[in-house]
């Protein structure tokens, strides 16, 4: 049976592509895949430990059974830390490739019956670690992510009445002082945004597949992989 692998930031560095269809034994399960790849591939070797892998979108364990056509991908600890919203009206989730519009993000959830509205406005450091930062890259398993974002808006506007939120991700190239991520939340009262602004930005972090590359004055780039992703983990 054939598959289609994609790998992410630094899975794909160890794999030496981001995608790769490959043949598998019938009833093929995730643990033969790793053992497969491990043996082909030993740079992906140290990985695995860290990895979640996700069939389909879905995050799965190594016993889960691969079957004709699926797409499994190969997703990395998250950087914790197509373009434009399709809801012209109000943007509540979106993956945009270019810089965010804060304004018209802000607008989507305000309200005359919203008296509080909290934004957060995550932009790039010129320094890490002592280092000089120059830009970052950001990257997507685009499917999975938009996914992830409208489940965590869901969420929060399901836990508070009158409550509104918006999350919008820019990928690509973002140079130093602009904007990555906007969170923005409004509710009739100021703690039920502070609380869902928070808890926005914490889910973010560990439940969305969008990885960050950090570029340094000196040339070098290194992925920022530090929160694995979900409650499935590949161990």
């Amino acid at each position: 049976m054939r598959i289609r692998l994609l790998a992410f930031a630094s899975a794909a560095d160890a794999l030496g592509a981001a995608e790769l269809e490959l043949d598998l034994e019938p009833g093929s399960r995730v643990a033969d895949l790793r053992e497969r790849l491990e043996c082909e591939h030993p740079r992906l070797a140290p990985l695995w430990p860290r990895l979640a892998v996700a069939v389909d979108g879905r995050l799965v364990r190594p016993e889960e059974a691969l079957a004709e056509g699926v797409e499994v991908a190969l997703l990395p600890p998250v950087s914790g830390g197509s373009g434009s919203a399709e809801n012209a009206e109000r943007v509540r989730t979106a993956l945009v490739d270019g810089p965010i519009e804060t304004d018209r993000v802000i607008e989507g959830i305000s309200g005359p019956g919203r008296g509080a509205v909290v934004v957060f406005l995550g932009t790039v450091r010129n320094q890490h670690a002592g280092q000089k930062v120059t830009q970052l890259t950001y990257s997507a398993y685009r499917p999975m992510a938009r996914a992830a974002l409208e489940a965590i808006a869901a969420d929060l506007e399901a836990a508070h009445e009158g409550l509104r939120a918006a999350i919008v991700h820019r990928l690509g190239e973002v140079g130093v002082g602009e904007a990555s991520v906007v969170i923005a939340t409004s509710s009739p009262h100021r703690a039920a945004a502070y609380e869902a602004n928070r808890t926005a930005l914490e889910r973010l972090k560990t439940e969305v597949p969008i990885w960050k590359r950090e570029h340094y004055a000196g040339g070098e780039a290194v992925w920022r992989e530090e929160e694995p992703l979900g409650a499935v983990g590949q161990r």
